[in-house]
């Protein structure tokens, strides 16, 4: 088998420009390819991100002024809880998925996932559940108000009497997508496991496969919880069963441990593939390779083990005895750990490096410094006396946030630049991609810092009037929103123009190392022509040793 150098594998792959066999309406068909499902994710994921972006506009345009003088407060309310429930359930979870369902399976040279029709009816359900969701605007009590957690008893309480309501609408498109996440869960990890290519070892896998298996391996642990849970809340609004009704004598607390002991771990779900994207997007702009590969690999899973055990320092003030505050602030606080020595790689890998500050390096840094801020209020929050003076305040809304948009969104903004080349054959414009970026940064620092100071002041959070002397910083915010709803729009415009006109891309424009780079861009159908032989791991720029043999491979 000979090895053919990457200069000549992109000069033979420059123009080759592959499609689903049936088009663009193969995007619309139920494909098994895992290609096509990923881009499917994607782009559905998206829209509903531009729908919950729309609820969160309209919420900072109420709190722009103390009174509430825009929508009734019912209606609020509604805003508050579908905005939560889209994003985390119908953004961030759905374009993770995508992202790894695109990428898993050419990283480690197997020619689709374990099971295709599983994988598809996995993505099918995100748009049932979501349509579900959203059409419960339409009924005569309207959507549920409970906010994306649903604690009960108020997620409990039923005052129209009839079962088809909001909430069990809400609940019952809840549990729909646990089923979709846990066949996903299944599918991933079966495939990293049973369908490496020959010589991909674990610890030749790339960084971004061992943050997507450890993210599958906390599904599969803790997700089946939430979905009981949300199963159990769903008989008690329907059959009038007393699992979480105090009124019947069930226990609402219960439920609080159902919903965090997949719930925060959820968190990790949603970063640990942000935590990959750093891993590949860092090295390739610094043209160094990832520092200490092994131990940032082993993180991974130390993160996921030590995520089942933090939960409850969510319920501080739920009556959880001092023992338990005690064990679970110190379990959250391990977790610091291996993140921290994430954090530590990523920097001695950048650090000297010859930087490349294009629009996916740029995305990634910015998501890394703002992960850096939430890391150390996520440090005060599982601190027992500061997290029980901040609960239930915007202190804690603007940690989530620094989470799940400064990091994850941001994280998948890199990532979505960085393979757009790969799943597209087209160049992005980069122009567009670095004025997205400084909306995005500015607008995301100008919305979500002013919650830490409004938070230590004492503004709760779930309101839609406030007392006067927190104006300005709501003002503050509020414009950082509206300023985040405009950075979308160059995002949108550079995506769909670029892939409609953009300059045509080579197979590897960033000359980076992995397998997805070897093959042309997009793929193939079948990912390779033969399964290629891993015969070497991870290594730096510059040397001599290729990376697989078999038809493609990297000087």
């Amino acid at each position: 088998m000979t090895n053919i150098p990457i200069e000549s594998t992109n000069a033979v792959n420059e123009n080759l420009h592959h499609q689903p066999p049936g088009g663009w309406r193969e995007y619309f068909s139920f494909s098994t390819d895992h290609k096509v499902i990923g881009i499917q994710y994607l782009v559905t994921s998206f829209i509903f991100f531009l729908i919950g972006g729309l609820f969160a506009m309209v919420i900072r345009a109420e709190l722009i002024t103390p009174e509430a003088n825009l929508i009734d407060r019912t209606l609020y309310n509604s805003m508050f809880t579908m905005h939560g429930t889209v994003m985390i359930f119908l953004w961030i979870f759905p374009s993770l998925v995508g992202l790894a369902n695109y990428l898993v399976p050419l990283m480690i040279g197997a020619q689709d996932m374990a099971f295709p029709r599983l994988n598809a009816i996995a993505f099918w359900l995100v748009p049932v559940f979501g349509i579900l969701l959203l059409s419960s605007f339409l009924l005569p009590d309207g959507t549920a108000q409970a906010g994306w957690w649903s604690y009960p008893p108020v997620s409990t309480q039923n005052p129209s009497g009839s079962w088809l309501n909001g909430q069990t609408v809400w609940i019952l498109a809840v549990a729909i997508s646990g089923v979709s996440s846990i066949m996903g869960g299944v599918n991933f990890v079966t495939t990293i496991v049973k369908m490496r290519a020959p010589g991909m070892t674990y610890f030749r896998m790339p960084a971004f496969v061992w943050t997507v298996l450890s993210a599958q391996l906390i599904q599969l642990s803790a997700l089946p919880v939430l979905t009981a849970g949300a199963i159990m809340l769903l008989f008690d609004v329907t059959i009038g069963t007393s699992f979480f009704n105090p009124e019947k004598g069930g226990n609402p607390i219960l439920f609080q441990h159902f919903f965090w002991f997949y719930s925060h771990p959820a968190v990790y779900v949603m970063v640990l593939p942000i935590f990959g994207v750093f891993s590949e997007v860092l090295p390739t702009f610094s043209r160094k390779p990832l520092f200490g590969y092994r131990v940032v690999a082993i993180s991974s899973l130390l993160i996921a083990g030590v995520s089942i055990l933090v939960w409850v320092h969510h319920m501080y003030t739920s009556g959880t005895p001092g023992w338990m505050r005690m064990f679970f602030m110190v379990s959250t606080m391990c977790v610091a750990v291996p993140t921290g020595i994430k954090v530590f790689a990523w920097t001695a890998t950048v650090w000297n490096g010859k930087l490349r500050l294009d629009t996916p390096m740029l995305f990634a840094l910015g998501a890394l410094i703002m992960f850096v801020f939430s890391g150390i209020t996520g440090v005060m929050l599982a601190s027992v006396p500061v997290d029980i003076h901040v609960n239930n305040t915007y202190f804690v809304v603007g940690h989530f946030h620094y989470v799940v948009y400064g990091t994850i969104t941001m994280g998948m903004f890199a990532a979505i630049y960085y393979w757009f080349p790969k799943m597209t054959g087209r160049m992005y414009y980069e122009g567009l991609g670095k004025l997205h970026f400084w909306l995005a940064f500015i607008g995301t620092n100008l919305n979500f810092l002013p919650m830490h100071p409004l938070g230590l002041q004492g503004m709760l959070r779930r309101v839609s009037s406030y007392a006067p002397e927190y104006a300005f910083w709501n003002v503050v915010a509020s414009i950082g929103a509206f300023l985040l709803g405009m950075s979308t729009l160059p995002f949108i415009l550079n995506i769909v123009g670029s892939w409609v006109q953009g300059k045509t891309a080579p197979a590897n424009p960033w000359r980076a190392i992995g397998l997805e780079w070897l093959v042309s861009s997009p793929p193939p159908v079948e990912n390779f022509e033969e399964i290629p032989t891993v015969i070497a791991g991870p290594y730096g720029y510059g040397k001599s040793e290729p990376l697989v043999a078999g038809g493609v491979s990297q000087d």
